[in-house]
């Protein structure tokens, strides 16, 4: 990445905000950009077993699972890399060029995870190759969150943040769903054999499939910044964002924590349903689909109605709720395992989380200033994701083989929206607030 930022001049050539259409085509452009990005991320945790049989050849099933959740956490190591190097071109060149930049090194890193050959026939090369695909998922990924999450809220009108920076979020229940669609109609449609073999590459190939849809709609956005904004280098984000802003990077972190575990433990609910619940594929693959649901229409209402009564009270008392809640969801689920009860069990949680899960990605967003607002939340949240994301589904399925307790992912949830309840309460409240 270049040291030299664009000049004012070329910046304000860019197409700058203006008409209402104009407005309304970078916020669906970013949306389907951002729902395709995550579909390839978040598709991995549905296939998680039959990829740990593929490139993990152990004995014991739940060391191959172990190695392949694993494998999806390692995705989110390079997260804080890629929220440095994309977020800070996004507050120096513009967020249109970081976007642009995610989606395409997205698509790369889910071609080499979908044409790899598995460990039969390239031995030790084959999980090497696919952990080096997930790391540049999670590179792109690190980056994608706060050019998204930055430009949603700088392209909508003042009083309508919350209901447009929401979308950012139903963006990955848009993915869900989507997975969800792609996982069903393969699991009807093949043989068990052919789905573990190569089946499930299918469902890698067809996010590269619409990938060129994302990158064409991205090309033409209007561009939110203009040279005042810019600061001279990387270096010079990163100094005002930690000398300036530390308390709000801290609360942020910790603001993250309770959303993206609740999320994570609702995408484990697959791998959970097969491999501790012992249903079939076809009962646990309702997952993505309901959890998709439950985050689209809950994300956005939780968006439209802190426009009116506030960021604070719309992301706090959905938590405590999910807190009260978390250990009889899990309970109903164990005693009565079913597909029914496992779709209502994600609603639950998946529901309850997004309700305040769209904020997260508008409050904080809100709250640092456009010079280092990319930068600034792409680091926060990749922090968050990379600590508890990333290690969430390795530690659910650690914790219930040592402890033999399929109820021990409630504690887990119950803990992490608990830390983030009280960072909440400490964070300034930011509807209404000018953005500079």
């Amino acid at each position: 990445m270049s040291d030299q930022p664009l000049t004012a001049d070329q910046i304000v050539s860019a197409p700058l905000l203006g008409s209402s259409m104009s407005r309304r085509h970078g916020i669906a452009a970013v949306t389907i950009g951002n729902t395709i990005e995550y579909y390839d991320f978040t598709v991995y945790t549905f296939f998680a077993v039959m990829i740990g049989r593929q490139f993990f050849p152990v004995d014991n099933p739940w060391g191959n699972l172990l190695l392949s959740v694993a494998t999806f956490g390692v995705g989110f190591l390079t997260r804080p890399l890629g929220a440095i190097f994309i977020g800070a071109l996004a507050d120096r060149a513009g967020r249109r060029a970081a976007l642009n930049l995610s989606i395409v090194l997205m698509a790369l890193g889910t071609a080499l995870i979908a044409l790899t050959p598995g460990y039969a026939t390239l031995g030790l090369a084959a999980p090497i190759l696919l952990v080096v695909g997930r790391l540049l998922q999670g590179f792109a990924a690190g980056g994608e969150i706060g050019s998204a999450a930055s430009y949603m809220i700088e392209v909508a009108p003042p009083a309508e943040r919350g209901y447009f920076g929401s979308w950012t979020n139903a963006g990955q229940g848009l993915a869900l769903i989507l997975a969800g669609v792609v996982a069903m109609i393969l699991t009807s449609v093949l043989p068990q054999a052919a789905l573990e073999s190569w089946g499930w590459r299918v469902a890698f190939l067809v996010g590269l499939v619409i990938v060129p849809v994302g990158v064409y709609v991205r090309r033409h956005i209007p561009e939110t910044i203009d040279g005042a904004s810019v600061h001279g280098s990387a270096g010079a984000v990163l100094k005002e964002l930690f000398g300036s802003h530390l308390r709000t990077v801290t609360l942020g972190v910790l603001t993250i924590v309770g959303g993206t575990v609740s999320y994570f433990v609702s995408t484990y609910m697959t791998s959970y349903a097969i491999a501790t619940l012992h249903l079939p594929p076809s009962a646990a693959l309702v997952v993505p689909f309901v959890a998709g649901v439950s985050v689209v229409i809950p994300t956005l209402f939780g968006g439209w109605l802190s426009d009116r009564i506030g960021r604070k009270p719309v992301l706090i008392w959905p938590r405590v709720v999910l807190i009260l809640a978390a250990y009889p969801a899990f309970m109903y689920l164990t005693a009565q395992p079913s597909a029914l009860s496992l779709a209502l069990m994600t609603a639950v949680i998946m529901g309850l989380h997004s309700l305040s899960g769209g904020l997260m990605l508008v409050l904080v967003p809100e709250l640092l200033p456009r010079a280092v607002r990319t930068t600034g939340f792409a680091m926060i949240y990749a922090v968050g994701v990379c600590v508890f994301g990333g290690s969430t589904q390795v530690v659910l399925t650690w914790l219930i083989q040592a402890t033999g307790n399929p109820l021990s992912p409630a504690y887990y949830l119950m803990l992490a929206n608990a830390i983030s309840v009280v960072a909440m309460l400490m964070l300034e409240e930011s509807k209404g607030r000018a953005l500079d």
